[in-house]
């Protein structure tokens, strides 16, 4: 039953967006705008949070790892598709094609946890603000980065080491600027079935499992604001975690309607437009959204850039 068609597969050809020949090169300048914004914001965030000991608490612990986390995310993708839009024969050899994946889940399910470690954070600081010194332990704090690296590096080795088990047909084009997990399930002509289990069992709980805690979490955040009466207070709330919530929803509801909830009816261009809003679009948004509009952040850039000027200064 392996047929004539299988081959052993030595690369892939990615077939990128569906872009005309003639604004290859406008959207290739717009996401490397998009790209350097992304790593230069991040950059940004993680200098200031080592350098600057008013930072070094449990919030912004959580939020140098998330910095790291949407750098990594949007390099494993983004370089590989200025390349290939470059390119007139945009390949990836079938070694690169998995370590391309591997990464890719790892630092998508380290910003799932990530997510949700802040999540707590805030709730605590929030709801329990007389016992958050007690509760956000530097051991639960540690515990709360080091757990969420090493579940990422099993779960995507899982799949890595499930994904290379299969056989490919000859026929190698990944309708894809990446090389995600779907797209090689549509593509392999082994049985999937382990394969999609698992996914829908381990996406329950890297995925379903921390956006519901996050969702609790905001809402037990929304219910104790609402309980004081103060105008500023619930703007505030509702400002802050309105903001956060839309990055959530962006990057959990692409990657849930994906990969949890696929549909026949999905086209291609439709899944790279999704991909598109994960991979590139929430990296970029999330140092605006979580600490360039941060006052504590505001306030170590100054701090930071006039200790640097105070020597020329004199």
């Amino acid at each position: 039953m392996t047929g004539r068609n299988e081959t052993v597969v030595s690369e892939f050809l990615l077939l990128g967006l569906p872009i005309q020949s003639e604004h290859q090169h406008l959207f290739s300048a717009l996401f490397l705008a998009m790209y350097v914004t992304t790593i230069l914001g991040n950059l940004v965030i993680m200098v200031l949070i080592c350098l600057d000991p008013h930072l070094h608490t449990p919030m912004y612990l959580f939020l140098s790892n998330l910095s790291f986390s949407d750098l990594c995310f949007s390099s494993v993708t983004v370089p590989k598709l200025l390349q290939d839009m470059q390119s007139h024969v945009p390949s990836i050899p079938y070694a690169g094609c998995l370590t391309q994946m591997y990464f890719f889940l790892f630092f998508g399910d380290l910003e799932s946890f990530l997510l949700a470690a802040m999540a707590y954070d805030r709730y605590v600081a929030i709801c329990f603000p007389l016992h958050y010194t007690t509760i956000m332990s530097p051991k639960l704090c540690l515990l709360l980065v080091v757990l969420p690296w090493v579940l990422t590096t099993f779960h995507a080795m899982l799949h890595t080491l499930l994904m290379a088990r299969l056989s490919f047909s000859a026929d190698n084009m990944i309708p894809h600027f990446f090389c995600d997990v779907s797209v090689l399930l549509k593509l392999s002509c082994s049985d999937t079935r382990v394969n999609e289990l698992v996914i829908f069992i381990t996406g329950g709980l890297i995925l379903v499992l921390p956006f519901l805690l996050i969702i609790l979490s905001y809402a037990r955040i929304l219910s104790s604001i609402l309980k004081v009466p103060s105008a500023k207070g619930i703007y505030k709330a509702f400002s802050t975690c309105g903001s956060h919530l839309t990055v959530v929803s962006l990057f959990y509801g692409t990657i849930i309607g994906l990969y949890l909830c696929p549909s026949a009816n999905n086209s291609t261009v439709k899944e790279t437009v999704m991909s598109m809003m994960y991979t590139v679009v929430t990296p970029m948004l999330n140092p605006f959204i979580y600490s360039l509009r941060n006052r504590d952040m505001k306030g170590a850039l100054g701090r930071v850039f006039c200790k640097k000027k105070t020597p020329f200064s004199l």
